[in-house]
């Protein structure tokens, strides 16, 4: 008899031995189970307890994502035919489990009754606050809801469920989808060694010689940031905006353009059936910013401190390369060229010389000490040998000083084919805690640095290092939790737009020359970050600030506003609204046949739908909690143990702005994010 490994009651999924095969069986067995233990529930007449009711909850949810999570990353990292049709086949399955349990009137009239009986079970603020937002919970997701409309909210909830799925496919079919081959260096002037030779393996991995250039970031980094060739510059540029879109090299195929139209669609009808105008006023029923109104009114607040540094940074940039290269008119394939060209010569270093001192193990051992010292905890790699997806995988485990097993965390970093763009965290497991049951949280860090080549070490640059330090402060977040309900442990229950609050709070230390000094090392001498570059790489932390700036608010006010409108726009209008925005706030004006918002995977495949404001939003936060440790000392160990306590182990036990008046002292300026990126100056 096989027996499914995905249903193998482990700590840690079997990465190794999960088959495709194991997945929809598993994923039907387990809902299955579910369904049966909550009808058993709500045939028994005892009334509602935290043990029957929250306890109960927890258990049919940590169930579920014990095979749901490893599914939904191998998908993410490890990519396939077969593992995507298993995928595919699942997600209605799960979209519609979940839909049927907001729908699920006695089991929401148990948390009622739990709720009413909160004082005389005695039950905490954090089980209070727990209880508050899934009883919100369920009124988003229509369990107040006629039948014939329950109907309608459950099958519109599973075709976006799957959309969103396919946007993301589209996506990374249409960057592995991408590549030239160029015979020999003749056109890579400028491009960086390392970069020729990720090239030249890339080509030897796809049985070709010479150098295989491709649409993984790093690759397209390589070229649009040093390729002197201008006409190469140009190539890669419009294969990588023009991605899943209608126009490009491989226009109309992978066209997320139609999925977008029926995503902003099926969000409108959802929002319409829950009682709201738009889905901007959906999604910020469970955030900090109060309405549309707000979150828009800020980001315009942000637009206007920023526009004249933009535009004054724009105005050099044009000069520079006028001068420098006889450019009449910057393109946007010559933006990041004459960028690195003149960070080159005003800070007198570029990103190759800073390269040689990031080595990935240098880097990774000084962030483990620099948390460990602020946060009280020891980070080593596992103690035992854990199965991974893929052998550049590396798991560690997260202890406290007396050598308790607080969490545990696997890191994959290096782009590959098959494995979806960007940097993220996701949850593995969730801390919880229940009388003597005790699961540890564990993480997955994932990022897309160029991986070794040449038998050198893998070496990030200082974007990548910061990067880096971004998705550790997602992970702290989740693992360094003390909140023992799951529900609401880590980032769970934390409002959206102060999820970003400890991952932009981590930034900060990329650029304190005190940690420079841990994490760098050159990779050959061992020779710490020299003084010249260490000083010229931290003059650059307000390097175009103004631009980058408006560059993300653009973003965000374009989200915003698409959530905004009614009825929901089509594919001229989606293009009419991005154009608007930027004739409104942007200093930078990409070629008509960007389609920038084809591969907008945070809004049309993840969770910030009318919600990329909140890294914008979080910033504020996460400037003006770094600013204590300005003022008060920067390895001051009671403001990091007051940071730990007061933000990190409360995860969403009560609201984020109260954290942060306990941490601070106050409620949150905007003055520190404006002194940080230049523009207050």
């Amino acid at each position: 008899m096989t027996t499914n490994a995905l249903l193998e009651s482990s700590d840690l999924p079997p990465f190794a031995r999960i088959e495709v095969k194991h997945i929809l069986p598993a994923i039907k067995a387990v809902l299955l189970d579910n369904r049966e233990r909550l009808a058993r529930r709500l045939a028994d007449p005892a009334p509602a307890d935290w043990e029957n009711v929250a306890e109960l909850s927890a258990d049919m949810d940590d169930k579920l994502e014990r095979i749901w999570s490893p599914v939904r990353h191998l998908n993410a990292v490890a990519n396939n035919p077969e593992l995507r049709k298993a995928y595919n086949a699942c997600l209605p399955l799960v979209s519609e489990y979940h839909t049927e349990l907001g729908h699920n009137r006695a089991l929401y009239d148990l948390w009622v009754q739990l709720s009413e009986n909160a004082t005389h079970l005695q039950l905490d603020s954090a089980q209070i606050k727990l209880i508050k937002d899934t009883i919100r919970d369920f009124k988003l997701s229509g369990v107040d809801l006629a039948p014939a409309d329950k109907e309608q909210f459950s099958s519109l909830q599973r075709r976006l469920a799957e959309l969103q799925a396919k946007f993301e496919e589209n996506v990374l079919d249409a960057t592995d989808g991408w590549s030239i081959i160029l015979e020999s260096t003749e056109r890579l002037g400028g491009v960086p060694d390392s970069a020729i030779a990720m090239f030249r393996e890339s080509a030897s991995n796809h049985g070709k010689d010479g150098y295989r250039i491709s649409l993984d970031f790093p690759s397209y980094d390589a070229i649009i940031s040093y390729c002197d060739d201008r006409d190469l510059r140009r190539q890669i540029y419009t294969a990588y905006v023009t991605r899943a879109s209608d126009h490009g090299p491989n226009s109309g195929r992978w066209d997320n353009t139609p999925i977008m139209c029926e995503i902003l669609d099926l969000r409108t009808k959802l929002a319409k059936l829950l009682g709201f105008e738009n889905f901007a006023q959906e999604s910020l029923a469970t955030k900090m910013a109060e309405s549309p109104k707000t979150v828009l009114d800020f980001l315009q607040s942000l637009a206007d401190k920023s526009r004249i540094t933009a535009e004054k940074e724009f105005f050099e940039l044009q000069a520079f390369a006028q001068e420098e290269f006889g450019m009449e008119c910057l393109e946007s394939w010559d933006i990041a060229y004459a960028t690195q060209k003149l960070r080159e010569k005003k800070y007198s270093f570029n990103e190759e010389q800073i390269k040689a001192y990031f080595p990935v193990e240098q880097v990774i051992g000084g962030l483990f000490e620099l948390v460990g010292n602020l946060f009280d905890v020891e980070i080593k790699p596992a103690a035992v040998e854990i199965e991974r997806w893929h052998s550049d995988v590396k798991v560690y485990d997260v202890k406290s000083l007396d050598g308790k097993l607080l969490a545990q965390f696997y890191v994959d970093l290096y782009a590959r084919e098959h494995k979806r763009g960007g940097a993220w965290m996701d949850e593995c497991r969730s801390h919880r805690k229940s009388g003597a049951r005790y699961q540890h949280a564990v993480a997955y860090l994932t990022c897309n640095s160029a991986p070794p080549v040449d038998g050198q070490p893998g070496l990030l640059t200082h974007d990548e290092v910061v990067t880096l330090f971004h998705e550790f402060g997602h992970g702290l977040h989740h693992m360094l939790t003390q909140v023992p309900y799951s529900q609401i442990s880590g980032i769970r229950g934390v409002e959206w737009d102060a999820v970003e609050l400890p991952s932009q709070f981590m930034e900060n230390w990329c650029w304190q020359s005190e940690v420079l000094e841990k994490i760098s090392g050159h990779y050959a001498t061992g020779e710490k970050l020299p003084d010249h570059l260490r000083n010229g790489l931290l003059a650059t932390r307000d390097f175009q600030a103004g631009m980058q700036m408006l560059r993300q608010v653009e973003f965000a006010m374009f989200d915003m506003r698409l959530h905004m409108t009614v009825p929901p726009p089509n594919a001229a209008a989606i293009q009419t609204i991005i154009d608007e925005v930027r004739r409104e706030i942007a200093v930078v004006f990409p070629p008509t046949f960007n389609r920038f918002q084809n591969g907008f995977a945070h809004i049309f495949g993840g969770g910030y739908a009318a919600g990329y404001y909140s890294y914008k939003w979080a910033e504020v936060l996460s400037a003006d909690a770094f600013s204590r440790f300005e003022e008060e000392g920067l390895f001051n160990k009671f403001i990091g143990i007051a940071f730990l306590r007061s933000i990190l182990e409360m995860g969403g036990s009560r609201p984020a702005m109260e954290s942060f008046v306990e941490f601070r002292g106050r409620e949150p300026k905007i003055d520190a994010l404006l002194k940080h990126t230049g523009i207050a100056a």
